[in-house]
């Protein structure tokens, strides 16, 4: 297994790889899209199930609230009659207390379904922003989710493809340099440099004048000792005047 047929494989591999980041990266954000709106979706559904259930409760208390309330008038008006047919102070004190502490209690229930009434009322508004957004994504996801699942299944095809191919690759490097590889790639996000002149073609910084001498050499991979990535010599490549004349 020739250095040149590695440097081969891995320059295809790394291509390939870095095309296989965009796509994974593409397919993720298809995916996370759809699930967004669909958790949305089912939050919303959440809230809106318990949304009507307490407003349900809260119009039960607030209408056993206005029943108290009329059965309180109906109390004070007896007592307002019982007042007036009182003959002794002791009597009429005793209906007077009892007045006062109906009328107390009216304006605490008065009070409770007033502020009963502004709740209910904000919960209705919720509710109704609640369903029109229900609404507004439930035929978001209706129109969109097929052409999404579609993407994904032509992402997720493409991504098995590039992954078969990249098994042929691998097999034309020396199992020490794939993992070697492997290793720098996870670390680093690109394994593979080249140097024309004695600077990594990666990270753009000399390497020491022995190692290029070596590395022209064309013997065996080096490591970049700025950027560790895997690095080997490239010859440069002519320049036109180079290719007219016939000098290289």
């Amino acid at each position: 297994m020739t250095i040149e047929a590695q440097i081969e494989a891995l320059e295809s591999l790394g291509s390939l790889d870095a095309e296989l980041v965009i796509l994974s990266e593409d397919l993720a954000r298809e995916k996370e899209g759809l699930e967004q709106k669909r958790l949305r979706l089912d939050e919303i559904s959440r809230k809106l199930e318990s949304g009507r259930g307490s407003l349900a409760e809260m119009d039960r208390t607030r209408g056993d609230l206005v029943a108290e309330i009329r059965q309180m008038n109906v109390q004070i008006e007896r007592s307002r009659d019982k007042h007036s047919r009182c003959r002794t102070e002791k009597e009429t004190l005793a209906v007077q207390r009892e007045l006062e502490e109906l009328r107390k209690l009216l304006r605490d229930r008065e009070v409770e379904v007033e502020k009963l009434g502004q709740i209910t009322d904000q919960a209705r508004l919720d509710i109704g922003r609640f369903e029109s957004e229900q609404l507004q994504l439930t035929e978001q996801i209706g129109t969109t989710e097929e052409p999404a699942l579609e993407r994904c299944q032509e992402l997720e095809n493409a991504i098995s493809e590039k992954e078969l191919l990249r098994k042929g690759f691998v097999t034309k490097i020396r199992p020490q340099t794939y993992r070697r590889y492997e290793m720098i790639r996870k670390r680093r996000g690109s394994a593979v440099a080249h140097t024309t002149d004695g600077t990594c073609s990666a990270c753009h910084i000399s390497i020491p004048p022995m190692q290029f001498q070596q590395l022209m050499r064309a013997s065996e991979f080096d490591i970049c000792p700025n950027c560790n990535r895997l690095l080997y010599f490239k010859v440069p490549a002519a320049t036109p005047l180079e290719d007219s004349t016939g000098v290289s």
